[in-house]
């Protein structure tokens, strides 16, 4: 099979974008004499990552922990949970207000009652990017369940078809664009829900570094936190899309 042009050509210019961003930091550091405490170039960047006291391995890790562990929490009980208001109307009328209510909580207004419950650690931080996460994937879930066709239903249950298989033979597909649509909102405020808990109290992560080096006023490493974060959440964001072209797209070609 011969590789997508169009899609080649998203990749080109998304890599030429990237460049020039690059390009265009450098000059402006360079002509503009910016000193290096306010923007340092992308080469001071770079540098920075072979500083050994900032831990750059075991900072990474951490953080990768909390986005991904908070990110697949969100989804697997926004998923259910979603499913659970399909099956049962009385249910998703009770609780979905109140989901509503608490999703208006300022999610940093949570951090420091998260700290006090469960202390510092990778565990609380995963909490604030799964608080964060959650919402956004049960509402598009939900809707995506409710917009299947009533006489596809009706005609699975004439046929005498089980709970489990009206979901998976009709509801699931027929969703999916929804819940990605979901996961993808979802893999972005991960990120920004596991920073804010490094921020808020944390001994160890990228978040937790950009404070230590701020004292400091290492503002390359700094940046390099900034990009590194941003790797990490792009590498999520396109784990979804790869995993969306596999079971949404191939499912529109095959319809």
């Amino acid at each position: 099979m011969g590789a997508n042009p169009q899609a080649l050509q998203r990749y080109a210019w998304a890599v030429l974008s990237h460049l020039g961003l690059v390009i265009a930091w450098y000059l402006f550091v360079k002509f503009g004499e910016v000193p290096k405490y306010v923007m340092p170039s992308p080469y001071d960047t770079v540098h920075a990552l072979l500083v050994p006291n900032y831990r750059w391995v075991e900072n990474i890790a951490v953080t990768t922990t909390e986005i991904f562990g908070g990110y697949f929490l969100a989804v697997v009980f926004g998923i259910g949970a979603a499913l659970l208001f399909s099956w049962f109307r009385w249910l998703e009328m009770a609780v979905m207000p109140l989901l509503v209510s608490l999703n208006m909580i300022p999610k940093v207004a949570l951090g420091p009652l998260i700290i006090v419950w469960f202390k510092y650690g990778i565990g609380p931080n995963a909490m604030m990017a799964f608080a964060i996460c959650f919402f956004p994937i049960v509402l598009t879930t939900a809707r995506g369940l409710r917009e299947v066709e009533p006489e596809l239903l009706d005609l699975v249950r004439t046929l005498r078809g089980s709970r489990w298989q009206v979901f998976t033979k009709i509801q699931l597909p027929g969703a999916l664009p929804y819940i990605f649509s979901g996961m993808k909102v979802a893999a972005i405020l991960a990120v920004a829900g596991a920073i804010v808990g490094e921020f808020l109290g944390s001994d160890r992560g990228l978040g937790y570094l950009m404070l230590q080096v701020q004292v400091t006023l290492d503002t390359a490493a700094m940046f390099m936190a900034v990009i590194l974060i941003t790797l990490i959440g792009m590498v999520l964001y396109g784990m979804v899309l790869a995993l969306e072209r596999m079971l949404v797209v191939r499912d529109a070609r095959l319809s």
